[in-house]
């Protein structure tokens, strides 16, 4: 399968786009003052423990307390490793693994492993979620190009993507070679072929981390913050570019200076497939993913028989519908309402990654009254959700049309975190958010300044937004004006709706 990573980097944000095939496939935005906390490791203060939920709330320094389940800070190996058949083969990206299990039950009550005021080192391993606080493991674990590193656990485990039996044989027995007692790893994809020396550089790398984190951990006072995971560029690129990847594009001298970097060291025979992009039209607009990005925050898809899917998140789940709409079929009804649920399929498994939408999800196809038109429905979803490195669920399609789903969650979806709620309808639907749009704004000032001559830029818009751009978001303004050499002058107008501005360049 073809690849290429395109890398927008901005000193406001940054976004990265997986294309496959030539179609935006993921999609990872990082803002600078939102930027999340997964990976981070932590000092903190219990401040509760709950003996009915065998959870505790514990103050890591953030504004919601973190949670913290009895199963991922208990002591005993063995209650540990009895956990771990599921996530042994578990191949780790952006969320950190958890021992956590629906049917856990442990030897020791979370009440005589905590107290109030305790303090103990965690790992955040789920963002804060809506109304909910970061998820948090006692067990640490350090994700390396080739081997995540758990250094309060001793076991090892193998990616269930590499299925040749001897190969997974051979990491297993040079890991329990190389490794120090007490401590353990799990063996990722890329690893696959790799030779004993990538590895050992990759043990020696994470275990002088871990010296060091243990180091601040015993200088530090809780909360605090002992170690910051990697930024969004260095992440995706530790993550997903393999040798499968045929191209980076990025926009930033200064990150491609660090890819190329990484890139040969790790992955040496890719060096020469990175592009620095520094052509004047905006590196999103070059590739076409602006209009992609666009559709992926609407709540209609059309497909191209006629057909359309509607997307409605809420705090509980994520509802598809699917319609025939203007598609009215050449031959009987059946026929047509198999081949939009056929099509349908392929664009739901295409927007569920492209969007992260991750929890429960249902998908009310449209009925069939043959069984054997369901079973290919929903053989045909299983295939297209193959190509999802998040982990999904699904039950049998019922004889209603609906499909019940998983999938994990790891990050707000780019719905939640590009768009805001509406203060015009009162939460029952989404706007762009201020910062959506300034970051927009600066986007259409470069095309506009880039077509058009002229010595100054007038931009009117909702006041708030306003309000941001001389604010927050004024040292993006002053960039454009020292690039440009022109004077940019922000006019507010009450009557604009807070997605609308004009730009005007005289």
């Amino acid at each position: 399968m073809a690849a290429e990573l395109v890398i927008n980097a901005a000193s406001h944000e940054t976004r990265i786009a997986l294309i496959e095939n030539g179609t935006i496939a993921e999609l990872y935005i990082e803002r600078s003052r939102e930027r999340g906390i997964v990976g981070n490791i932590y000092k903190g203060r219990v401040i509760r423990v709950l003996p009915g939920m065998q959870a505790a709330f514990v103050d890591i320094g953030m504004e919601k307390a973190a949670f913290l389940y009895v199963a991922d800070v208990f002591d005993a190996i063995e209650e540990y490793e009895s956990l771990l058949d599921d996530k042994k083969d578990h191949e780790v990206t952006g969320e950190q693994s958890s021992p956590a299990h629906p049917d856990f039950r442990p030897l020791h009550p979370i009440e005589d492993l905590l107290q109030e005021g305790q303090e103990l080192l965690v790992q955040v391993s789920k963002e804060p979620l809506g109304t909910k606080g970061a998820r948090i493991t006692a067990h640490i674990s350090l994700p390396g190009r080739h081997l995540v590193y758990m250094p309060t656990v001793d076991h090892i485990g193998i990616s269930r993507r590499i299925e040749d039996e001897v190969e997974r044989e051979r990491l297993r027995e040079i890991v329990e070679r190389l490794k120090q007692s007490g401590s353990g790893y799990i063996v990722r994809t890329v690893s696959e072929g790799k030779s004993e020396d990538d590895l050992l550089s990759d043990m020696q790398y994470l275990s002088t981390l871990w010296s060091e984190i243990a180091r601040r951990k015993d200088k530090a006072s809780a909360p605090s913050l002992i170690h910051s995971d990697l930024d969004v560029v260095q992440k995706v690129v530790r993550d997903i570019v393999t040798e499968h990847v045929d191209k980076i594009v990025v926009d930033s001298k200064p990150d491609f200076d660090r890819i190329v970097q990484f890139i040969t060291t790790f992955v040496p025979k890719m060096k020469y497939s990175i592009e620095l992009y520094d052509e004047e039209e905006p590196i999103f607009d070059h590739f076409g993913l602006e209009v992609e990005i666009s559709r992926a925050l609407g709540r209609k898809v059309w497909l191209k028989s006629g057909g359309y899917i509607i997307i409605e998140q809420t705090e509980a789940l994520t509802a598809v519908d699917v319609n025939t709409g203007r598609f009215v079929g050449k031959h009987n009804l059946e026929d047509t309402i198999l081949k939009t649920n056929l099509e349908a399929v392929k664009e739901i498994a295409y927007q569920l990654r492209l969007r992260n939408i991750g929890g429960i999800i249902i998908i009310d196809f449209i009925d069939m009254e043959k069984e054997v038109n369901r079973d290919k429905v929903f053989a045909a979803l299983e295939e297209a959700l193959k190509a999802d490195k998040s982990k999904t669920n699904i039950l049998k399609i019922s004889e209603l049309g609906l499909v019940e789903m998983t999938r994990k969650r790891v990050r707000e979806s780019i719905g939640r975190m590009m768009c805001e709620p509406c203060s015009y309808c009162e939460g029952r639907g989404y706007i762009k958010s201020k910062t959506t749009v300034c970051h927009e704004i600066f986007r259409e000032l470069r095309r506009e300044m880039l077509d058009i001559r002229g010595t100054k830029a007038m931009v009117t818009v909702h006041p708030q937004v306003a309000d941001l751009l001389y604010d927050e978001e004024r040292k993006g303004l002053e960039e454009l004006e020292k690039k440009f050499k022109k004077r940019i002058t922000v006019r507010a107008k009450p009557g604009f709706h807070q997605e609308q501005f004009e730009v005007l360049i005289n």
